[in-house]
């Protein structure tokens, strides 16, 4: 089972990429659980979602403790939430973020694989908004191998319609084509 935790910030699309990507998996055969973790949350606090992916049905209802792979839509997150907590040592921290990894590293102490893509940029280039979400799920897609652009239209354009949907999948594609990931997985 493939476990996920994401972090962004209210308003940024932290949940609906969990939920997102687990209709993506049920789409394609598998069995997927997405749900957020929520407190006095307002548009620009810290806000976390999880999601599983597995083969074979999922009992477990708890929060994601122990990730394979962490994803943080807004690098600011990193300065007051200790994003790789309980991440695998085999794990992976997907970061928008246009700073090197070796910085990542001494700056925050991150051990495991990470893999960059300036999500932020390519939001506001195509989606003309600061919302990070369904770039943030092209580049988790490319790196962890879980779904093609393909795979991610008709959720897409469940949730966005056909006026949001074409932009929000060349957003997918575009991070699709441009995750960076450090050494190979």
């Amino acid at each position: 089972m493939l476990e996920i935790r994401f972090h962004g910030r209210g308003g940024q699309g932290a949940v609906t990429s969990a939920e997102l990507m687990a209709q993506t998996a049920i789409g394609m055969g598998k069995y997927a659980q997405a749900f957020p973790s929520f407190g006095p949350e307002r548009r620009g606090a810290p806000v976390t979602a999880f999601l599983r992916i597995s083969e074979k049905p999922i009992r477990i209802r708890e929060k994601v403790y122990e990730p394979n792979v962490v994803v943080v839509l807004d690098p600011t997150v990193m300065s007051v939430t200790k994003v790789d907590q309980g991440l695998k040592p085999d794990g992976l921290i997907l970061i928008n973020t246009t700073h090197p990894v070796a910085l990542l590293r001494s700056q925050f102490g991150f051990s495991q694989k990470i893999a960059t893509i300036d999500a932020m940029s390519i939001a506001l280039e195509i989606l003309k908004v600061p919302i990070t979400n369904t770039v943030m799920l092209g580049a988790f897609s490319k790196v962890l191998g879980q779904a093609t652009p393909e795979d991610v239209k008709e959720p897409f354009n469940h949730r966005f319609g056909p006026s949001l949907a074409p932009k929000n999948l060349e957003a997918f594609q575009r991070a699709f084509d441009e995750a960076k990931v450090e050494g190979s997985l």
